[in-house]
């Protein structure tokens, strides 16, 4: 399909280190409205490329089309393929592994039947393979390794992993992943090792611990550990380092009390060794209170006040408890070490009322999540907390608990640069170890061409994705206002580049 519009080149300024500005080299818009179209958007760090997913007349027909865009780069059209979906299936997840990006739908009437649609990104190949799990019910993750789908699905109350192997069309349920609902789970791949990671929680009513599991691509099992503690401190949930078995870092959250809350994060060097009654030696925790910037989102008094109150307790071998909720990312590498980031969220709720008068039933309503900030703090390879940071966020809001944030490191190699969209408008904020850098820089999103007026508003379902590089990938529905004649409504793709 052709873009309505072709991109554009600026200039970059050169720009004082504290009000960078990030370049938008590309612009890419497709006539595609919500109405009648769902976009699916992938990011491929690989060949520096774009995949898309078009379910096209998601509303109005009896049959939908379904179609694979791949774009380069600089969004030039690289192709598309039609893919011929039955219409009892439905679109449920998509994922890569390298340039090969893998489908995955769900039958509407027998939740059990599975089909995924596998895209070749190097020849442009679409194969379509089924399955019959017998089993499967709701479909929560999916993970690739090998050519392999890691499907996490409920089952009986239960979490567990199906695989589905590509190759042949068969499927099996990994015997080592069965875990009630109330279980966090973590399902990681590593391509370059070809082995899987799954981190889950466990506990006994009173106390949490993780267990660790390492499975081969074929999904059997290899090494399972336990991370516990000897403290009143619980374990909630966490990520670990991919790569080379023999430098494994563990970094997560945990709580004192109620799981749902964090009090702070943790650390541990799994290869350190642990006690005679399996506690890690290199564990290590870090209260919030103790992070230089985790309070920057309140002001300055209020942040004072709790500090002062966590300094009281502790001076009375006490702790403060806090009631944080934290959305982990995975681990990322970075200066010879790894990177966290984790986004702190509350839940919303409104009252409303159901009948005539003072005789009304009221009722609490859930109304979204809501972001306050982001933390990113910056770990050696054995765990040690090197440095921490905070963006503080404005206004972000969704009814899906999903990352906002996304984090690239800058092209000197010493920073990062932490970016999120919310409508029009692009935020980011240059992240220098600890050192205080501003919240508030935005710069809006640039229309094909800057010297035609236009005016770019009504922007829905807006995302932003990591890309390769010090660069970023913007999309979403727009309605773009013309200086002269009507307007038009897009789906739009704009990459935003710090190098």
């Amino acid at each position: 399909m052709m873009a309505l519009v072709v991109a554009w080149q600026p200039v970059a300024a050169q720009e004082p280190e504290t009000s960078i500005v990030p370049a938008q080299p590309a612009r890419l818009e497709l006539p595609f409205t919500q109405y009648d179209t769902d976009v699916h958007v992938l990011a491929i760090p690989e060949d520096s490329s774009v995949v898309m997913l078009v379910e096209k007349d998601v509303f109005i027909g009896s049959r939908t089309s379904y179609t694979f865009h791949k774009y380069d780069h600089q969004l030039k059209d690289l192709g598309t393929r039609n893919v011929e979906i039955p219409i009892e299936y439905e679109f449920k997840l998509m994922s890569a592994e390298a340039t090969a990006v893998y489908a995955l739908f769900q039958s509407r009437y027998a939740p059990e039947r599975l089909l995924v649609a596998g895209l070749d990104g190097r020849t442009g190949d679409v194969a379509l393979v089924k399955f019959d799990t017998e089993v499967t019910r709701d479909v929560l993750d999916q993970k690739v390794l090998a050519g392999n789908l890691f499907v996490t699905v409920l089952l009986d109350q239960h979490m567990t992993v199906v695989k589905l192997d590509m190759k042949t069309g068969k499927h099996q349920l990994l015997p080592s992943v069965y875990e009630p609902l109330s279980t966090e789970l973590t399902f990681l791949t590593d391509s370059a090792t070809k082995r899987a990671e799954v981190i889950m929680r466990q506990s006994n009513g009173v106390k949490s611990r993780l267990q660790l599991k390492q499975l081969s691509a074929d999904g059997e099992l290899i090494n399972s550990e336990f991370v516990q503690t000897e403290s009143e401190r619980s374990l909630i949930t966490a990520q670990v380092s991919l790569g080379d078995s023999s430098d494994r870092m563990l970094a997560g959250t945990y709580t004192l009390r109620d799981p749902r809350y964090s009090q702070g994060i943790f650390s541990a060097d799994l290869t350190a060794g642990t006690t005679p009654t399996g506690v890690r030696h290199s564990l290590r925790f870090y209260d919030f209170t103790r992070l230089k910037h985790f309070f920057d989102y309140l002001k300055p008094a209020r942040a004072a006040r709790i500090r002062q109150r966590s300094q009281e307790r502790r001076a009375a071998n006490r702790e403060l408890p806090l009631r944080y909720r934290l959305l982990v990312h995975d681990l990322m590498p970075f200066q010879n070490g790894y990177v966290l980031v984790a986004e702190v969220y509350y839940p919303r709720y409104r009252s409303d009322s159901y009948g005539p008068g003072m005789v009304g039933t009221r009722y609490r309503q859930f109304d979204g999540y809501h972001t306050t900030h982001a933390i990113v703090c910056g770990f050696d390879r054995r765990g040690n907390l090197l440095w921490d940071n905070t963006f503080v966020l404005k206004d972000v809001e969704s009814y899906e608990l999903e990352e906002t944030v996304r984090l690239r490191p800058m092209p000197d190699g010493q920073r990062l640069v932490m970016t999120y969209l919310e409508e029009e408008n692009i935020h980011y904020k240059i992240i220098d170890r600890s050192l205080p850098t501003p919240n508030d820089l935005v710069v809006p999103l640039q229309p094909a061409n800057p010297e035609v007026k236009e005016k770019l508003s009504s922007t829905n379902y807006e995302g932003m994705q990591a890309w390769y590089g010090s660069r970023f990938l913007a999309f979403g529905y727009q309605y773009v206002r013309a200086h002269r004649g009507a307007g038009r409504d897009v789906f739009f793709l704009n990459t935003v580049s710090f190098d």
